[in-house]
């Protein structure tokens, strides 16, 4: 009776054995490569054919590599690159990608722990190549985000060539600095370059300064001349219409003319009322104080 209950017992833990050797689960958030003999059989739940579950495998020939489904990140070391400009530039850069071939990604990588390397090699390549052609101020700041993309496109085609498996999802660079060592002269570079600029604007603006003062001296110029040239054409005028008034009135009335004269010169003479005038009582200068307005 014991030896019979013996054998049901062994019978059972041969049969568990066996079932947990044949049946496995497959998560909706990873897929898995059967393989036998270290060569993949078939692929279970992959991007395009999503079948998660229950399965079955050949048990003790078949093995299961089970890979991660979800979008995956990995963080490259910080590489030092040369920039177009020589400078020297610290960059510290993040990929995100996804297994969308997990048989090309067993067959070429194997598994994310032999994976991870090569994929920041590949990275770490692509940015060397790329923001090389680039200078230090589009990394940091002017073309950064088409440099990137730029990245991004080229990884992509490595990783295809490669036959890695995976689909580039996005390539970022968290940080670009300078080196320790080169901050001082780089910014004592950028504090002489500022300064150039400024002095060079300042001088920009001295010239337009005096073109525009120029300008403007020559308008008052030009305005002045016009004005003075208009105000003695006005005033020549002026003092023609009098000589031909004068000239009319001097026609009409000789005696009232002459008469007229002689009172412009008493005032012109005694008008200020400090004149001292020696001449002769019978002057002709005085000969209307005498005579009256006819002067006879």
């Amino acid at each position: 009776m014991n030896r019979r209950l013996v054998t049901w017992a062994i019978a059972a833990i041969l049969v568990l054995i066996l079932i947990g050797n044949t049946l496995f689960i497959v998560e909706q958030r990873e897929q898995a490569v059967i393989t036998r003999f270290g060569e993949p059989v078939r692929v279970l739940n992959p991007p395009n054919r999503p079948d998660p579950g229950l399965h079955m495998k050949v048990p003790f020939l078949d093995h299961i590599i089970r890979l991660d489904k979800r979008n995956l990140t990995l963080e490259s070391d910080q590489e030092e690159i040369i920039a177009s400009d020589q400078e020297r530039l610290v960059v510290d850069a993040f990929i995100r990608y996804r297994i969308a071939n997990p048989l090309q990604y067993y067959r070429t990588l194997r598994d994310e722990r032999s994976a991870g390397p090569l994929i920041e090699r590949l990275v770490n390549s692509s940015l060397r190549q790329v923001l090389g052609s680039a200078t230090s101020a589009e990394i940091i700041s002017g073309r950064r985000g088409a440099l990137m993309q730029q990245a991004k496109a080229d990884v992509a085609r490595r990783a295809g060539v490669a036959r890695f498996g995976i689909e580039v999802i996005d390539l970022r660079m968290k940080r670009a600095d300078l080196p320790a060592a080169n901050q001082p002269t780089v910014y004592r570079r950028m504090q002489t370059s500022r300064q150039q600029e400024a002095a060079q604007i300042r001088a920009v603006g001295e010239q337009q300064k005096r073109e525009i003062i120029a300008g403007a001296d020559k308008e008052v110029a030009i305005t002045l001349a016009t004005a003075t040239e208009t105000a003695e054409a006005t005033r020549g005028e002026g003092d023609a219409q009098r000589t031909r008034i004068f000239a009319q009135s001097y026609g009409r009335d000789p005696s009232f003319a002459a008469f007229y004269r002689s009172m412009e010169a008493y005032e012109a003479a005694l008008g200020q009322g400090d004149t001292t005038l020696v001449l002769s009582p019978d002057s002709a200068f005085f000969r209307y104080f005498e005579r009256g307005p006819t002067g006879k």
